[in-house]
């Protein structure tokens, strides 16, 4: 029986790679289940087998893009030298995301207003998995006494965040998006960067 399981595991990996390359190539809107099937050389109705849907196979690649990123951010908790290293790691980190994956994100351009909850689970993860790792840093660096102490790390990184996801370019041209432009966004990186830098230099003593 475990191996079965084993050959079907196999076969998920498979399909969620296939239809993550379809999706970054065309976005989810041009890419078709026929499509992934034959990039697979697998039958159409095998492949609904595994996921009913377009949506729940894209839900699925999400999710295990997610993943990776969680576990870059994991993996480097408790690893920076100073706390502006921790600052330009998430938010360089969070920028290659963006950039290497910008046609998979056609979906929430497009459902905007009405994403999945499922979606939104896993944005509360990420942004869960950054405040963790910046309110660390902010802590670490509070006990080697290079920054003045706050009381509330977590709700300082909160705000801050929010302040950075909420970085726009042109804002009156887009004001129907709130997802940014791929020409927009090494603009937007560098603003993040500079805000961080003003952050930081409020902090130290």
């Amino acid at each position: 029986m475990a191996a079965g399981n084993d050959h079907q595991d196999i076969k998920r990996e498979k399909i969620l790679e296939a239809s993550h390359q379809r999706f970054l190539h065309y976005g989810y809107s041009k890419t078709t289940m026929n499509e992934i099937a034959g990039d697979l050389s697998m039958s159409k109705a095998l492949l609904y087998y595994y996921f009913p849907d377009k949506s729940q196979l894209y839900m699925a690649v999400m999710r295990k893009l997610a993943n990776d990123y969680l576990k870059l951010l994991e993996d480097n908790i408790d690893t920076f030298g100073d706390l502006k290293q921790a600052f330009v790691f998430q938010i360089n980190t969070h920028h290659d995301f963006i950039v290497n994956n910008y046609n998979f994100f056609d979906f929430f351009r497009l459902n905007e207003q009405n994403l999945p909850d499922m979606i939104w689970e896993i944005v509360g993860m990420v942004h869960a998995a950054e405040l963790n790792l910046l309110s660390r840093a902010i802590t670490t660096e509070i006990g080697r006494g290079t920054i003045k102490p706050i009381e509330n790390p977590e709700e300082v990184v909160d705000l801050l965040l929010d302040a950075l996801h909420g970085i726009r370019v042109g804002a009156i041209s887009q004001k129907k998006t709130s997802f940014p432009r791929k020409e927009h966004l090494d603009e937007i990186h560098a603003k993040k960067l500079l805000l961080i830098d003003i952050f930081i230099k409020g902090l130290m003593y």
